[in-house]
Formats: C-alpha cells, structure tokens, sequence
C-alpha cells in the first residue's frame, strides 16, 4: 500500500495518474492532512498497512520564501519531520521530493563548473533552498530507509512553471526577456515520476539520495526559444504572431531570492542503480507540448483529458 502526500500539487498529480495507471493500490491526501501536525498524519495512516510513502508536499514558493520564512520551515522543515518520524514508527519506506536548490551553483572544477553529485557539499544561497535542506536533515536523522530524490526545473501539466508562464508570455508581449546565465536541466514530471515508481516496484533496499533531471544543458534563454520553437510549430501560438526573445544577465532581472548560477545535477548513480535510460530534456518538453494541447482541447469541448 503506498500513501501518496501531496497529490494536488504539479509532481503529486502526475504521481498518482500513473499510480492509476499501474493499478498501483494507494491512498492519496492533500492539504486536508496538515503535514506539520503529526497527530493528523498518525490519524490518515492508522490502520492503512502502508509500506510506502512518497511525499510530494512542499513549499515551492521561491521568491515568497524570503518573506514567508516561517511558513516555508513549517511545511519544508516540521512537515518532513513528522512524515519521518511516522515512517519510522510505522517501518515505512519514504520517497521524499527535493530540489537542486539546495546547492550554491558555484562549483568548479579547471575552471569549468560540473554537474553536482549526490554527495557534493550543499550551500543553499535562498530561504526556499534552505528550507528543503533542513528538510533533508531531518530525515537523515530520524528514518534509516529512506530516499530523497533531488529534482530541478520542473514542468507539468498542474500548476504554476517556466513553459505556463514564457506560452502565457507568447500571448502578451512580442518582445521577451529571458535569463541567459542561469544553467539547468528542464525536467518533465512525467519522467520524474517514472524514476520513482522505478524504486517502488523494485522494492529496492538501495536507501540514500538520488538526483533526477532530463538530460542535457541549457540555460532560462535558450529553454524559452525551445518552447517558442516547438509551441509554432504545433500550433500552439496564434496566427503568424512573432515574438522576439532576447537574452539578458541575472543582474537584470532582480528577484527577492537568489538563484543558483548552475545547478546541474548528475544523474549517474539513479541510473546505474535502476538502469534508467533517460530522455533529454528537448524529448519530453514536445511531449508536454502535445498533451497541454490535447487537454486544452478537451477542456474548451467540455470534456477534460
């Protein structure tokens, strides 16, 4: 039995389509089981025989962090902590969600920076990534068996992201500026996912932490001329508008939180342990292109994909 945490937000829901999917048997909450009150998590899993949990429950919020500190701890930090601390009373295994945030983005190697491994020193530079880290902590020190998947630059078809915002961007400006110093991994939930089923129908003993990204490089810029590229060519941006993307520096788009320059996350130990073959990140962004299609489609026929 797996108890999915999180199932509104953008991961939880991808999470549990394929749960259904797989005809996985499971039990799925929301905000209506408040994470930072151990008393309601005991309550939801008592008598439930639940041996998994995956939590996709978190603040995401990166630049309101800054300001909701409290908030951000009490969801990122205190919340995690009592989905440990029911795991470990209940012997559950835990899949928890986390980020590349809480790297720096300063690492080097000759001069050339280098994807993080999972073992590489972690210095979050903002609120959020500091948060999600002491979320980490917190399970490290209270559950034995556990996985922490560290993620980066994620997209799907719930919620706020960077594709939503640069198609939304398409329809109101013909001039765009984008970020051309930040480095990254655009990843698709739906692949994310997959890695995290992968562990589960494994049954895997293999505990620790995990990254996981789309493969290849690129930066916020580059990322927008793809989604531009691809958006045209399926018909997703009306008529024969044009929108020119241009590319600015960090400096020039202040934001409250700081960003990590390059937060790049090796994938090597995720795939050599379940033999992962993983997509680049241009593949699945096509594929999410497609399905927002589909579903807006079906939306404004009335019937939701």
């Amino acid at each position: 039995m797996i108890w999915l945490i999180g199932n509104k937000g953008m991961l939880g829901n991808d999470v549990e389509k394929l749960l259904k999917e797989r005809g996985l048997i499971y039990w799925a909450s929301d905000k209506e089981v408040d994470i930072s009150d151990y008393k309601a998590l005991e309550k939801f899993g008592k008598n439930k025989k639940i041996k998994w949990v995956i939590n996709c429950a978190g603040y995401t919020k990166v630049d309101k962090a800054e300001e909701e500190i409290d908030e951000a701890l009490r969801i990122n930090k205190d919340g995690v902590r009592n989905i440990a601390l029911f795991s470990a009373k209940s012997q559950i295994k835990l899949i928890h969600i986390s980020t590349d945030y809480v790297f720096d983005g300063r690492q080097e190697k000759g001069g050339d920076a280098v994807a993080y491994r999972e073992d590489d020193k972690t210095n979050p530079i903002n609120i959020y990534g500091k948060s999600k880290l002491a979320g980490e902590k917190e399970i490290k020190n209270i559950l034995e068996e556990h996985f922490i998947i560290r993620t980066a630059w994620l997209y799907g078809l719930k919620g706020n992201n960077f594709v939503y915002t640069i198609l939304r961007l398409f329809k109101e400006r013909d001039v765009l500026k984008v970020v051309e110093d930040q480095w990254g991994s655009p990843t698709y939930t739906m692949d994310s996912v997959e890695a995290i089923l992968k562990i589960i129908e494994d049954d895997s003993v293999s505990y620790g932490i995990y990254h996981f990204t789309n493969e290849g490089v690129t930066s916020w810029y580059e990322f927008a001329k793809a989604i531009y590229k691809k958006a045209k060519r399926l018909g997703l941006i009306e008529g024969n508008k044009k929108v020119l993307i241009k590319s600015i520096k960090t400096e020039d788009y202040p934001t409250a939180a700081a960003r990590p320059k390059y937060s790049v996350l090796s994938k090597e130990k995720i795939k050599k342990e379940y033999h992962l073959k993983i997509r680049n990140w241009e593949e699945p962004l096509e594929d999410f292109l497609i399905s927002w299609r589909e579903n807006r489609k079906g939306i404004e026929s009335g019937v939701e994909k």
